[in-house]
């Protein structure tokens, strides 16, 4: 029989059996087993001797049964995601529901990562697995310093393999400004870049965004460079930016990094971005990468597969330094 014992149990299953069939006393078997008269009380009134859930009995829940019901009820006719379904319980049920709360009574009816009844569940869609050389490239708008008179913007790139990241600030996103961050990025990445994913955008592209009929002429300056560099240049289908997610993703980073702290001066903006990708590549672990830093994740690279690289990795000082 399997049994598994509560981290605190006195007695055994064995020892448990003997309580319940002993003709002793409870002062004379408590005395024989050496535990507390309550110990031997407690399994004497038993038929069973395993352990029951330490599950209050009446839980101490915000919601009512009947409120708890009608949650439960939007949850397997909707599927509503945990934050929209706290949103409609406060604001039609009870307003004093926690996140927490509202957690655990999902899990305890089975909900809590349960698809939609009468579908098979569908994993999530992930990137295709690539080694280094496939790169996002995306261009994000930056808040205007109070020493600017225009505003400016981020390029950015990322490897698909090792996350590794590049950006540099441009006055304008036009193709020159294009080409040259292609020109930085290929002379500062140690990966031998082999495709690159970008959007429709006129910096990159001559092909008229919002036709998928349309096709680039290869003529355009980007595709250009890409010919000349030996780099596939691939495109998004119009409309359709999750297909560039993983920058997309990044460029929330910044966002996130924008909105910690109040910027004095365009110099003090770009240093603060700079240190942020530094410590991003060479400091902070990534799930995608075992919990690797993308530094890391480049140099386990190189050395499975050297022949994929045009350098190799080295750790950088940071820019403060």
């Amino acid at each position: 029989m399997n049994i598994r014992l509560h981290k605190n149990a006195t007695t055994t299953p064995a020892r448990r059996a003997y309580i319940q069939s002993s003709p002793l006393s409870v002062a004379m078997l408590a005395a024989e087993l050496g535990v507390t008269e309550d110990t031997i009380r407690r399994w004497k009134d038993r038929d069973s001797v395993e352990d029951r859930s330490h599950t209050a009995h009446r839980l101490q829940t915000t919601l009512t049964p009947a409120q708890e019901a009608v949650v439960v009820a939007l949850r397997r006719t909707l599927w509503l995601p945990l934050d929209d379904l706290l949103v409609v319980t406060r604001e039609f049920l009870n307003e004093a529901t926690s996140r927490s709360g509202l957690s655990r009574l999902l899990r305890r009816h089975g909900l809590s990562r349960l698809p939609v009844e009468g579908e098979p569940a569908v994993p999530p869609k992930t990137f295709k697995t690539y080694e280094p050389g496939y790169l996002h490239m995306d261009v994000k708008y930056l808040p205007q310093m109070a020493d600017e008179t225009t505003r400016r913007y981020l390029f950015v790139a990322i490897d698909r393999a090792t996350r590794w990241v590049y950006i540099a600030i441009k006055p304008n996103k036009t193709a020159a400004s294009a080409r040259a961050f292609l020109s930085a990025l290929h002379k500062a990445c140690p990966i031998k870049i082999t495709r690159l994913l970008t959007d429709n955008g006129k910096e990159f592209t001559d092909r008229l965004f919002g036709s998928r009929d349309r096709q680039p002429t290869g003529a355009h300056e980007f595709d250009q460079l890409c010919t000349a560099l030996g780099i596939e240049h691939r495109l998004t289908q119009p409309r359709t930016p999750q297909t560039n997610g993983m920058v997309e993703r990044f460029n929330g980073r910044i966002a996130e990094v924008l909105a910690t702290r109040r910027y004095h001066s365009a110099k003090d903006l770009e240093s603060t971005l700079l240190r942020y990708v530094w410590i991003y590549n060479h400091h902070l672990p990534q799930k995608a990468l075992s919990h690797h830093c993308p530094m890391e994740a480049m140099k386990q690279w190189y050395a499975k597969k050297p022949e994929l690289f045009l350098k190799k990795p080295r750790n950088h000082p940071g820019p403060d330094t």
